[in-house]
């Protein structure tokens, strides 16, 4: 459940709606959520860096990127589809159900059953796009934003597409060949719209339409922090490699019995001689006065083991822990056998400014050039 603002605490306003216990603000959550899209790495939208200064307009963002997607799709024609259908006919099209026109008789009544691919424009691509349409309407403040997708969702449904959406995660929506490429930046706001209105349903209240579990939640803040250090480095020369498998460098033995390595976000740049191995936690960064030792092993052997002569990046890699936290702030370091380890948090209760500078500095204490 998303309670309102605390007015005790600074800078809290009425207008601000937080998430569960935690109080997390609903606009930061939307603003992971934006760092997390595809929508976010592959569109080349201006506003996208202003919005991150106000996240309050993200919703409203998406919803014009969408609806502007979509009535470019519907100008050049929406993307159709063959779709395999069963049914009883006057007439032989694909293949006969012999077993089903056999068992109701249908020759008799000259019918015959049959199996065949229809080309139609219900897929389950637009009929996602169109529920997308339908929820974000009622989530952006914009009456006239509003009013644009619901329209555009019934002009949808007047050309043939369902109002039933598919699963979320149908193969068939994210998959693109080089007829239907235009489909991307569509497909990328429509999943997008939906995360934002699953997560506010604004009928005064805000409510989270199915709770996240911790699982979820450490996932999105992964998910966040490997979009927006891809999107936001590059122009500074970083190459960023999120869930690189590494494996353990063995002399002898059996290296099949061994667990593999998957750091969740590497960072090399070339020009700086530098190599920063991220693995992003969703708990409590110090317990009892102590980092937990397990995080720290873990991170220890990413460094350790990948050291090589040929690879003098990894001889000097750093390593950074990075946490999310509540009105708090850590940022600690230790050099551990030539190599830096920091201890770093992210205050999700921050405004959206602050937490893109801190999720900069987590990397580097000092910029060292103007990222996008």
């Amino acid at each position: 459940m998303v309670v309102p603002a605390d007015p005790t605490q600074p800078g809290a306003t009425d207008s601000v709606s937080y998430i569960g216990p935690s109080k997390i603000p609903i606009r930061n959550i939307w603003l992971l959520m934006l760092y997390a899209s595809d929508l976010y790495r592959h569109t080349r939208d201006e506003r996208k860096t202003s919005i991150e200064e106000n996240p309050d307009d993200i919703a409203d963002l998406v919803a014009e990127i969408l609806a502007g997607s979509v009535e470019r799709r519907i100008r050049r024609n929406m993307s159709f589809a063959y779709q395999s259908r069963d049914a009883v006919l006057n007439r032989l099209r694909g293949r006969v159900d012999l077993l089903r026109t056999e068992r109701g008789q249908l020759l008799r009544r000259g019918k015959i059953a049959c199996r065949f691919d229809e080309l139609t424009i219900d897929t389950p691509r637009n009929r996602f796009v169109r529920a997308a349409l339908t929820r974000i309407a009622n989530v952006v403040d914009s009456a006239d934003l509003a009013r644009r997708c619901r329209t555009l969702a019934t002009t949808m449904g007047r050309m043939g597409v369902g109002s039933h959406p598919p699963h979320h995660n149908d193969l068939s929506i994210a998959s693109f060949g080089r007829l239907d490429a235009d489909d991307r930046q569509m497909v990328a706001a429509a999943r997008l719209a939906l995360d934002l209105a699953l997560s506010n349903e604004s009928q005064g209240t805000n409510y989270l339409s199915r709770p996240y579990t911790e699982r979820q939640w450490w996932e999105l803040f992964e998910k966040a922090v490997a979009g927006f250090y891809s999107f936001v480095l590059k122009s500074c020369g970083w190459n960023v490699r999120p869930q690189s498998i590494k494996r353990w460098q063995l002399s002898t033995g059996n290296g099949a019995i061994l667990p593999v390595m998957k750091p969740d976000i590497i960072l090399d740049n070339l020009k700086e001689n530098r190599r920063v191995v991220l693995d992003t936690k969703f708990k409590p960064i110090i317990h009892d006065g102590k980092v937990n030792s397990a995080d720290l092993y873990q991170i220890y052997a990413y460094l350790r083991s990948q050291e090589e002569d040929d690879d003098p990046l990894w001889t000097s890699a750093s390593g950074v822990l990075l946490h999310p936290v509540i009105n708090d702030k850590v940022d600690e370091s230790v050099m551990i056998q030539g190599h830096e380890i920091r201890f770093v948090t992210v205050d999700l209760t921050a405004q959206a400014k602050e937490i893109r500078n801190q999720l900069l500095q987590a990397i580097q204490r000092s910029p060292l050039c103007q990222p996008t």
